[in-house]
This record gives structure tokens, sequence and C-alpha cells, in this order.
């Protein structure tokens, strides 16, 4: 068994790529410094990411990759599957040994996984630009936390900045532990303590850090929204098929 040791980045990837192919040595696997190695290797080989090479191969990769199939390799890359590492590998081995326009033999497996991931990733983007809910802080900043099921906050970003160009906002993936933060000129990566992660966690922020505002237009919408409510249509499984019910606890109306 051969295996490939790399910093867990996407030039890392592109740099065993180029590490391969200059050593004529493929890998059974590859895993980033902290991931558990396997019992039983043949060889192993740490590979150094170099900017340069791995802008060598991406370039390789441009002539012979569509845009559309060059954004989903990075799609598939945020998803970050346990086979993400192997399945770009060998997807983008593949392009290079094959001709022009590889990217749309959907008989191949490795074309087709790439494929069903990117769409996956693209729609848990969507889901939250959509479902996500701000709360206003006593600092004026609108906060949200999420819990994505993939690493989706740079492709939601842009939306929100251009949504709400004038308005400092905190985005929180509290499945990953880091946010993107707003200030109305510039966007920034933020993380928190673990406390305070643990509080992200919960479905709402405490009192004591939402705005007067914010608590009393939580009251008055839980106050419509119960008034308004029919008993007799209550119909969570149609909830569910509209928002899925991992989204459930963001919403005021739900708490």
């Amino acid at each position: 068994m051969t295996l490939f040791i790399y910093d867990h980045t996407f030039d890392g990837i592109l740099s065993c790529i180029f590490y391969a192919y200059e050593h004529k040595t493929f890998p059974d696997a590859i895993l980033s410094d902290t991931d558990q190695r396997p019992l039983f290797i043949d060889e192993w080989h740490h590979i150094e990411t170099d900017e340069k090479k791995s802008q060598r191969v991406w370039t390789a990769l441009e002539r012979k990759l569509s845009k559309s199939a060059q954004n989903m390799a990075l799609l598939v890359w945020l998803s970050e599957l346990p086979e993400t590492e192997m399945l770009l590998f060998g997807y983008f081995r593949k392009i290079i040994d094959h001709q022009h326009g590889f990217e749309m033999n959907f008989g191949d497996s490795d074309v087709l996984r790439v494929k069903e991931i990117a769409r996956k990733v693209n729609g848990e983007a969507e889901k939250i630009r959509q479902f996500v809910r701000f709360q206003k802080t006593k600092d004026g900043i609108f906060f949200a936390p999420i819990s994505a099921q993939y690493n989706v906050l740079a492709l939601v970003a842009p939306h929100f900045r251009s949504r709400y160009p004038d308005q400092p906002w905190i985005i929180y993936d509290t499945a990953r532990n880091f946010g993107l933060y707003y200030d109305t000129h510039s966007l920034q990566e933020v993380t928190f303590s673990l406390q305070d992660l643990k509080s992200f966690k919960s479905r709402k922020l405490e009192n004591e850090k939402l705005s007067e505002t914010e608590i009393y237009y939580q009251n008055l919408w839980k106050e419509y929204f119960e008034t308004i409510a029919i008993k007799e249509r209550f119909n969570p499984k149609l909830q569910r098929q509209h928002m899925p019910k991992r989204f459930w606890k963001y919403l005021t109306e739900m708490q």
C-alpha cells in the first residue's frame, strides 16, 4: 500500500498529483497529517505543498475542463467527505490522461460521483441562503448560527454581502467552529471560544446578548404565528418537505 501524507489543502491535493507524475508513484490512499494511518503500509510519502507546482497542475486541468467542471471539483473539495482526496486525485488523473471532454463521460464512476457530490453541496448552499435566520445583538451585529452538512460558508457569503451591504453580520458554522464577519466593507474569518460555541448550538442566543428590539420582535412574531395557526391543519410532514427539520431550531416560531 502506497500512502501520501499532505496538509489537507486544495493546493496540497494538486501538489500530490504533481509529485505522483514526477516520481511515477501513485497512491492507494491520501491522508492529512492528523489522520490515523493504517497498520500496513508498504511505503509512504510526505508531500510538501508547492504553490508553483499546484498552479501548473491547475493550469493543465483548466485546458481540459470546462468552467462548470472546474467549479464541480471545487464543490467536491468543500464537501469534506472522507472520500474527497482519492476521488479528486482519481478524477484529475483521468482528466489529465484522457482527451478533452472526459468530464462528460458519465459512464465513469469518478465523473458521476463528482457530479453527484457537487449537486449536493450546491443544494446545501441554497438551503442556507433560504433558511438562515439572523438575530440582532446588542452591539448591532446580525448574528446567524448554522450547522451545515458541507463547508459552504464561502459559497453563501457573496449572496448575503449583496443582500445586506450596509448591515454588519456574522454567519457562524457551529459544526466547524468558524464564521464569516462582514463589517459593511470586507469579510473576515472569525472563531469563538468553546463556551460561546456551546451557546451557539442552542436554539437561540441568550436574551442578554440580544438587542431590546430583537427580543420585542421575536415575541411579537411568536404571538402572530400562534394566532394565525390552525391546529387542525398542523402537518409536520409537509413542513419537513418545505424545510428540513434540522433548520427548525433556528426559527423563532419553533422555540
